[in-house]
Protein backbone atom coordinates (compact mmCIF):
# COMPACT_ATOMS: atom_id res chain seq x y z
CA UNK A 1 0.00 0.00 0.00
CA UNK A 2 1.39 3.80 -0.83
CA UNK A 3 0.02 6.48 0.84
CA UNK A 4 1.47 8.62 3.61
CA UNK A 5 2.29 7.72 7.54
CA UNK A 6 1.90 9.55 10.71
CA UNK A 7 3.90 8.18 12.98
CA UNK A 8 5.42 9.21 16.62
CA UNK A 9 9.13 7.86 16.38
CA UNK A 10 11.93 8.51 14.12
CA UNK A 11 12.90 5.19 14.19
CA UNK A 12 10.16 3.85 12.06
CA UNK A 13 10.27 7.09 9.63
CA UNK A 14 13.84 6.22 9.15
CA UNK A 15 13.41 2.77 8.45
CA UNK A 16 9.98 3.46 6.00
CA UNK A 17 9.54 1.02 3.18
CA UNK A 18 9.70 2.33 -0.51
CA UNK A 19 7.00 3.93 -1.58
CA UNK A 20 5.56 4.90 1.90
CA UNK A 21 6.03 8.82 3.02
CA UNK A 22 6.74 8.87 6.79
CA UNK A 23 5.91 11.98 8.93
CA UNK A 24 6.65 12.34 12.39
CA UNK A 25 3.98 13.50 15.21
CA UNK A 26 4.48 13.19 18.54
CA UNK A 27 1.39 14.61 20.26
CA UNK A 28 1.00 18.65 20.67
CA UNK A 29 -0.24 20.91 17.86
CA UNK A 30 -1.26 18.72 15.33
CA UNK A 31 0.02 18.83 11.69
CA UNK A 32 -1.82 21.75 9.78
CA UNK A 33 -1.62 19.01 6.76
CA UNK A 34 -3.67 15.87 7.26
CA UNK A 35 -4.58 14.98 3.65
CA UNK A 36 -3.52 11.86 2.39
CA UNK A 37 -2.90 9.99 5.66
CA UNK A 38 -3.63 6.79 5.35
CA UNK A 39 -2.11 5.33 8.39
CA UNK A 40 -2.03 6.90 11.58
CA UNK A 41 -0.45 5.99 14.98
CA UNK A 42 -2.06 7.69 17.63
CA UNK A 43 1.06 8.91 19.82
CA UNK A 44 1.49 6.82 23.43
CA UNK A 45 0.46 9.11 26.23
CA UNK A 46 -0.52 6.71 29.03
CA UNK A 47 -2.18 9.16 31.42
CA UNK A 48 -3.88 11.24 29.16
CA UNK A 49 -7.48 10.85 29.36
CA UNK A 50 -10.40 12.01 26.89
CA UNK A 51 -10.02 13.24 23.59
CA UNK A 52 -7.09 15.77 23.17
CA UNK A 53 -5.68 17.04 19.94
CA UNK A 54 -3.90 13.53 19.07
CA UNK A 55 -7.51 11.84 19.07
CA UNK A 56 -9.28 14.81 17.95
CA UNK A 57 -7.72 14.81 14.51
CA UNK A 58 -8.66 11.09 13.36
CA UNK A 59 -11.46 13.27 11.93
CA UNK A 60 -9.64 15.71 9.72
CA UNK A 61 -8.28 12.57 7.76
CA UNK A 62 -10.65 11.93 5.20
CA UNK A 63 -8.21 8.86 3.69
CA UNK A 64 -7.01 7.22 6.91
CA UNK A 65 -7.38 3.38 6.56
CA UNK A 66 -5.32 2.12 9.70
CA UNK A 67 -5.37 3.87 13.07
CA UNK A 68 -2.62 1.89 15.30
CA UNK A 69 -2.31 2.47 18.80
CA UNK A 70 0.20 1.03 20.56
CA UNK A 71 -1.53 1.01 23.94
CA UNK A 72 -3.34 -2.05 25.07
CA UNK A 73 -6.58 -0.38 25.74
CA UNK A 74 -8.66 0.86 22.73
CA UNK A 75 -12.00 2.29 24.70
CA UNK A 76 -10.83 5.32 24.13
CA UNK A 77 -11.21 5.70 20.04
CA UNK A 78 -13.74 3.20 19.29
CA UNK A 79 -16.60 6.32 18.99
CA UNK A 80 -13.80 8.10 16.48
CA UNK A 81 -13.33 6.07 13.90
CA UNK A 82 -15.30 5.20 10.83
CA UNK A 83 -16.00 1.79 10.09
CA UNK A 84 -13.53 1.77 7.04
CA UNK A 85 -10.90 2.24 9.35
CA UNK A 86 -8.88 -0.86 10.23
CA UNK A 87 -8.27 -0.65 14.37
CA UNK A 88 -5.28 -1.75 15.54
CA UNK A 89 -3.90 -1.99 19.30
CA UNK A 90 -0.38 -2.41 20.73
CA UNK A 91 -1.04 -5.96 22.24
CA UNK A 92 2.17 -7.73 24.19
CA UNK A 93 3.99 -4.54 23.77
CA UNK A 94 3.28 -3.57 27.33
CA UNK A 95 3.28 -7.43 29.03
CA UNK A 96 6.20 -7.03 30.42
CA UNK A 97 6.59 -3.69 32.01
CA UNK A 98 2.85 -4.20 32.95
CA UNK A 99 3.44 -7.54 34.44
CA UNK A 100 6.61 -6.17 36.78
CA UNK A 101 4.69 -2.97 38.03
CA UNK A 102 2.01 -5.25 38.66
CA UNK A 103 4.30 -7.46 41.09
CA UNK A 104 5.95 -4.19 42.47
CA UNK A 105 2.83 -2.52 43.77
CA UNK A 106 1.84 -6.59 44.98
CA UNK A 107 5.04 -6.83 47.10
CA UNK A 108 5.03 -2.98 48.36
CA UNK A 109 1.71 -3.60 49.68
CA UNK A 110 2.60 -7.05 51.40
CA UNK A 111 5.84 -5.80 52.62
CA UNK A 112 4.01 -2.11 53.16
CA UNK A 113 7.12 -0.53 51.46
CA UNK A 114 5.51 2.75 51.81
CA UNK A 115 5.15 2.69 55.27
CA UNK A 116 8.98 2.23 55.68
CA UNK A 117 9.80 4.97 53.16
CA UNK A 118 8.26 7.22 55.62
CA UNK A 119 9.94 6.00 58.39
CA UNK A 120 13.43 6.31 56.55
CA UNK A 121 12.21 10.04 56.11
CA UNK A 122 11.71 10.69 59.44
CA UNK A 123 14.59 8.75 60.99
CA UNK A 124 12.04 6.41 62.69
CA UNK A 125 13.04 2.63 63.41
CA UNK A 126 9.59 0.93 64.13
CA UNK A 127 10.07 -3.29 62.77
CA UNK A 128 6.76 -4.46 62.79
CA UNK A 129 5.67 -7.90 61.48
CA UNK A 130 5.32 -8.32 57.96
CA UNK A 131 2.79 -9.95 55.03
CA UNK A 132 4.40 -12.52 52.91
CA UNK A 133 3.37 -12.72 49.03
CA UNK A 134 4.16 -16.63 49.64
CA UNK A 135 1.28 -19.11 49.48
CA UNK A 136 -0.97 -16.34 48.23
CA UNK A 137 -3.94 -17.38 46.31
CA UNK A 138 -4.01 -14.58 43.63
CA UNK A 139 -6.84 -14.28 41.37
CA UNK A 140 -5.95 -12.61 37.82
CA UNK A 141 -8.86 -10.75 35.97
CA UNK A 142 -8.53 -10.44 32.85
CA UNK A 143 -6.53 -13.53 31.76
CA UNK A 144 -5.02 -12.71 28.31
CA UNK A 145 -1.44 -11.67 27.42
CA UNK A 146 -0.75 -9.77 29.87
CA UNK A 147 -2.44 -11.64 32.63
CA UNK A 148 -0.45 -14.57 31.30
CA UNK A 149 2.97 -12.35 31.89
CA UNK A 150 1.54 -11.43 35.62
CA UNK A 151 1.02 -14.92 35.96
CA UNK A 152 4.44 -15.95 34.99
CA UNK A 153 6.18 -13.51 37.57
CA UNK A 154 4.21 -14.73 40.47
CA UNK A 155 4.71 -18.23 40.36
CA UNK A 156 7.96 -18.47 41.45
CA UNK A 157 6.90 -16.55 44.57
CA UNK A 158 5.44 -19.76 45.62
CA UNK A 159 1.40 -18.47 44.99
CA UNK A 160 -1.28 -20.01 43.75
CA UNK A 161 -2.82 -18.29 40.52
CA UNK A 162 -6.95 -18.42 39.89
CA UNK A 163 -7.24 -17.34 36.17
CA UNK A 164 -10.51 -15.24 35.33
CA UNK A 165 -11.77 -14.24 31.60
CA UNK A 166 -14.30 -12.78 30.09
CA UNK A 167 -15.59 -17.03 29.09
CA UNK A 168 -15.07 -19.83 30.65
CA UNK A 169 -11.81 -21.59 28.95
CA UNK A 170 -11.29 -25.32 31.03
CA UNK A 171 -8.85 -26.65 28.63
CA UNK A 172 -6.67 -23.71 30.43
CA UNK A 173 -8.41 -23.93 33.78
CA UNK A 174 -10.01 -20.22 33.17
CA UNK A 175 -13.06 -19.36 35.04
CA UNK A 176 -15.94 -16.86 33.90
CA UNK A 177 -16.24 -13.35 35.29
CA UNK A 178 -19.85 -14.72 36.19
CA UNK A 179 -18.21 -17.22 38.52
CA UNK A 180 -16.05 -13.89 40.89
CA UNK A 181 -19.02 -14.23 43.69
CA UNK A 182 -17.81 -18.27 44.43
CA UNK A 183 -14.52 -17.58 44.32
CA UNK A 184 -13.52 -14.28 45.38
CA UNK A 185 -13.95 -15.37 49.17
CA UNK A 186 -11.13 -17.97 49.07
CA UNK A 187 -8.18 -15.35 47.36
CA UNK A 188 -5.88 -13.30 49.25
CA UNK A 189 -4.97 -10.85 46.33
CA UNK A 190 -7.14 -9.66 43.38
CA UNK A 191 -5.39 -8.58 40.13
CA UNK A 192 -7.54 -6.19 38.06
CA UNK A 193 -6.39 -6.18 34.35
CA UNK A 194 -9.31 -6.03 32.17
CA UNK A 195 -10.10 -3.27 29.01
CA UNK A 196 -12.82 -0.76 29.75
CA UNK A 197 -16.11 -1.52 28.32
CA UNK A 198 -19.53 -2.25 29.19
CA UNK A 199 -18.91 -5.26 30.78
CA UNK A 200 -16.33 -4.27 32.68
CA UNK A 201 -17.28 -0.87 33.58
CA UNK A 202 -17.81 -0.85 37.56
CA UNK A 203 -17.13 -4.72 37.47
CA UNK A 204 -15.50 -4.62 40.89
CA UNK A 205 -17.70 -3.01 43.12
CA UNK A 206 -19.53 -3.18 46.57
CA UNK A 207 -20.64 -7.04 46.53
CA UNK A 208 -17.14 -7.96 45.56
CA UNK A 209 -15.67 -6.36 48.17
CA UNK A 210 -18.18 -7.38 50.40
CA UNK A 211 -17.12 -11.06 49.35
CA UNK A 212 -13.29 -10.49 50.15
CA UNK A 213 -11.83 -11.39 53.68
CA UNK A 214 -10.60 -8.65 55.49
CA UNK A 215 -6.83 -7.39 54.53
CA UNK A 216 -7.51 -8.77 51.51
CA UNK A 217 -5.24 -6.85 48.60
CA UNK A 218 -6.80 -5.35 45.14
CA UNK A 219 -4.51 -4.24 42.88
CA UNK A 220 -6.04 -2.51 39.51
CA UNK A 221 -3.79 -2.16 36.43
CA UNK A 222 -6.20 -2.29 34.00
CA UNK A 223 -8.55 0.88 33.55
CA UNK A 224 -9.51 2.54 36.62
CA UNK A 225 -13.58 2.78 35.92
CA UNK A 226 -13.21 -1.16 36.35
CA UNK A 227 -13.05 -0.81 39.60
CA UNK A 228 -15.74 1.43 41.80
CA UNK A 229 -13.53 4.18 43.50
CA UNK A 230 -16.96 4.67 46.08
CA UNK A 231 -17.34 1.12 46.98
CA UNK A 232 -13.56 0.95 47.59
CA UNK A 233 -13.60 4.44 49.64
CA UNK A 234 -16.51 2.58 52.02
CA UNK A 235 -14.14 0.13 52.90
CA UNK A 236 -12.02 2.26 54.88
CA UNK A 237 -8.95 0.04 55.10
CA UNK A 238 -10.79 -3.09 55.93
CA UNK A 239 -9.82 -4.01 52.04
CA UNK A 240 -6.60 -2.77 50.73
CA UNK A 241 -5.34 -1.68 47.12
CA UNK A 242 -2.89 -0.93 45.22
CA UNK A 243 -3.39 1.20 42.27
CA UNK A 244 -2.12 2.30 38.95
CA UNK A 245 -5.14 3.74 37.59
CA UNK A 246 -7.62 5.90 39.05
CA UNK A 247 -11.06 6.92 38.40
CA UNK A 248 -11.22 9.71 38.43
CA UNK A 249 -7.80 10.12 36.07
CA UNK A 250 -5.77 12.48 36.84
CA UNK A 251 -6.62 12.19 40.65
CA UNK A 252 -7.94 15.65 41.84
CA UNK A 253 -5.57 17.35 44.32
CA UNK A 254 -8.65 16.88 46.84
CA UNK A 255 -10.57 13.44 46.33
CA UNK A 256 -10.68 11.22 49.31
CA UNK A 257 -8.22 8.38 47.66
CA UNK A 258 -4.92 10.37 48.71
CA UNK A 259 -5.44 9.91 52.25
CA UNK A 260 -7.47 6.58 52.21
CA UNK A 261 -6.63 4.08 54.73
CA UNK A 262 -4.96 0.99 52.99
CA UNK A 263 -4.53 2.69 49.60
CA UNK A 264 -1.97 3.48 48.08
CA UNK A 265 -1.25 3.97 44.05
CA UNK A 266 0.89 5.17 41.29
CA UNK A 267 -0.01 7.60 38.18
CA UNK A 268 -0.31 5.57 35.58
CA UNK A 269 3.02 4.54 34.67
CA UNK A 270 2.84 0.54 35.03
CA UNK A 271 3.15 0.00 30.56
CA UNK A 272 5.72 2.84 29.94
CA UNK A 273 9.09 1.29 31.61
CA UNK A 274 12.11 1.42 29.48
CA UNK A 275 11.31 -2.01 28.48
CA UNK A 276 7.94 -0.66 26.26
CA UNK A 277 10.02 1.93 24.10
CA UNK A 278 12.02 -0.11 22.04
CA UNK A 279 9.43 -3.18 21.05
CA UNK A 280 7.05 -0.49 20.33
CA UNK A 281 9.22 0.69 17.97
CA UNK A 282 10.64 -2.58 16.64
CA UNK A 283 6.46 -3.24 16.11
CA UNK A 284 5.89 -0.52 13.99
CA UNK A 285 8.64 -1.35 11.43
CA UNK A 286 7.49 -4.57 11.14
CA UNK A 287 3.66 -3.21 10.98
CA UNK A 288 4.26 -0.30 8.24
CA UNK A 289 6.58 -2.86 6.09
CA UNK A 290 2.92 -5.36 6.62
CA UNK A 291 0.69 -1.70 5.51
CA UNK A 292 3.62 -1.07 2.32
CA UNK A 293 3.40 -4.80 1.06
CA UNK A 294 -0.18 -5.18 1.03
CA UNK A 295 -0.15 -7.97 3.71
CA UNK A 296 -2.19 -8.63 6.56
CA UNK A 297 -1.52 -6.36 9.62
CA UNK A 298 -1.03 -7.72 13.39
CA UNK A 299 -2.79 -6.83 16.38
CA UNK A 300 -6.53 -5.90 14.22
CA UNK A 301 -8.90 -5.37 17.07
CA UNK A 302 -11.73 -4.00 14.47
CA UNK A 303 -11.45 -4.83 10.41
CA UNK A 304 -12.28 -1.59 8.79
CA UNK A 305 -15.83 -2.48 6.71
Amino acid sequence: MGGRALVQWEQNRDNAPDGLHVDLYAGGPAPTELKGITFYQVPYAPSTQGVDERLEIIGRMPELRVLQLVSAGYDQVLGLIPDHVTLCNGRGLHDASTAEHTLALILAAQRELPRWAIDQRERRWAPAPQRSLADCRVMIVGYGSIGTAIERRLLPFETEVVRVASRPRPEQDVHGVDELPALLPRVDIVVLVTPLNDATRGLFGTREFALLRDDALVVNVGRGAVLDTDALLAQNGRVRAALDVTDPEPLPVDHPLWEAPGVYFTPHVAGGSTAFYPRARAFMDAQLARWAAGEPLANVVRPGR
